[in-house]
């Protein structure tokens, strides 16, 4: 098969990597792809947001299977254009994007089919949002409908705070038409835990639970951002709970977007709160997580494509695939200032190793300019290890890490320090 993977970042180079693994594929594109994929697939300069252009070249190309990496080109369509004019493509429908691409909409599947959730209100008028910020007690958490880059969720602790968010969202637009309309929810408290799953419409297969690290600062703190880490398996999520995780979340989201016409296919990510109450939603993806994907990839003991091509076909309950017995952990290498204003164009030295065995470092702000890698983005490396026990895993990714340097490079220290505390 030839397969075509859209996007650049850490994310598509993990997909790339476990893709080429597949016996069925013979040949990988990526559009538009970085430096570290370059060395993989053969790279082609047209932009995820070009559904147009990339069906251009898969027509040209004969490309057997399409993979999309990030939410916008889903949000925008890209599925139905590919799907209407005969080609094959894993990922939902424009229709069933809306998942991701509006928390409103979300919230109201969630609420309507009774999935644990956080109760909330929505609101497109900045004065009223107000004035309900004003009548309530405790902490809130404030969230733009629309996509925001993983950004868009501000959580504030008193009423001011939460004042300032929306008039940053929904007056000073700084998330553009994806902050004109907000949701307003409580602030759930306990562990948070991602789960991806593949789903043909009907049936599920979750991968291992992986836990990201959204804030900018060691301790969570600082800004969000789109990832600065993850590690999975996650200790505290048993067996047990996994099974309650996909009885009352996953299966009953799947078949609550069948009933509302938007059948579901592809990977469907819950971002969950593990609260006193039970697991509870936070957020649904469209699409594979990042830093997520680099490290649950790496832990499937199975083929990839089978799968993908099982989730278009409507036959994922004949997947029957193992988990490596391992950890795995990964750190990201950011842009000194990320996730504000940061320089590009810095060369990167040490990313090619010498590493130890089952370390990879996924590239996702590169390029390549006169033959050296430079930074071309705000989170520019994702350093991923695995070994049998967390601890170890730790250890081997910063050891990688403390290997690569640019100008301004940053990363936090203490990805998988939450989960140490459980073992």
């Amino acid at each position: 098969m030839k397969v075509l993977v859209i996007g650049g970042g850490g994310r598509e180079h993990a997909l790339v990597w476990k893709i080429k693994k597949s016996p069925l594929v013979k040949k990988v594109f990526c559009c538009p792809g970085n430096a570290g994929i370059s060395r993989e697939a053969r790279c082609v300069p047209i932009a995820a947001d070009r559904p147009q252009e990339l069906l251009q070249f898969a027509v040209k190309e004969k490309i057997d299977l399409t993979v999309v990496g990030p939410e916008v080109p889903l949000v925008m369509g890209i599925v139905d254009l590919f799907t209407d004019n005969g080609l094959k493509i894993f990922g939902p429908t424009r229709r069933a994007a809306e998942l991701e691409g509006s928390k409103a909409f979300a919230k109201h599947l969630m609420a309507h089919y009774h999935i644990p959730t956080a109760a909330y209100q929505v609101f497109d008028d900045l004065q009223k949002a107000k004035e309900f910020v004003n009548r309530q007690q405790g902490p809130l958490v404030v969230k733009a409908d629309g996509l925001a880059a993983g950004k868009g969720v501000i959580v504030c602790p008193e009423r001011l705070m939460a004042h300032e968010a929306l008039e940053q969202m929904m007056a000073q637009n700084a998330f553009g038409e994806g902050g004109r309309r907000v949701v307003i929810e409580e602030c759930l408290s306990g562990e948070e835990v991602s789960i991806l799953a593949l789903s043909d419409g009907e049936d599920v297969l979750t991968l291992l639970p992986a836990q990201d690290h959204k804030r900018i600062l060691d301790g969570d703190q600082g800004l969000n951002t789109g990832g600065m880490g993850a590690y999975a398996p996650c200790p505290f999520v048993s067996e047990t709970l996994m099974t309650r995780i996909k009885r009352d979340i996953l299966e009953p989201t799947i078949r609550g977007m069948a009933l509302e016409g938007r059948p579901y296919k592809g990977v469907l990510y819950a971002g969950i709160m593990l609260t006193a109450d039970g697991p509870k939603v936070l957020e649904y993806n469209c699409r594979f997580g990042d830093p997520e994907t680099q490290v649950v990839l790496p832990l499937i003991k199975g083929d990839l494509v089978e799968a993908m091509l099982a989730a278009i076909d409507g036959r994922i309950a004949t997947i029957k695939w193992k988990q490596y017995a391992s950890c795995a952990v990964t750190v990201v290498l950011a842009s000194g200032g990320y996730p504000d204003k940061y320089q590009t164009g810095q060369v990167i030295l040490g990313s090619d190793g010498p590493f130890a065995r089952e370390v990879k470092v996924f590239h996702a702000g590169t390029r390549l300019v006169d033959g050296r890698c430079v930074t071309a983005g705000g989170r520019v490396l994702s350093v991923t290890a695995l070994a049998p026990k967390l601890p170890q895993a730790i250890d081997k990714a910063y050891t990688a890490v403390r290997k690569i340097t640019f100008d301004g490079a940053y990363y936090r220290k203490d990805i998988g320090a939450k989960g140490l505390a459980y073992l």
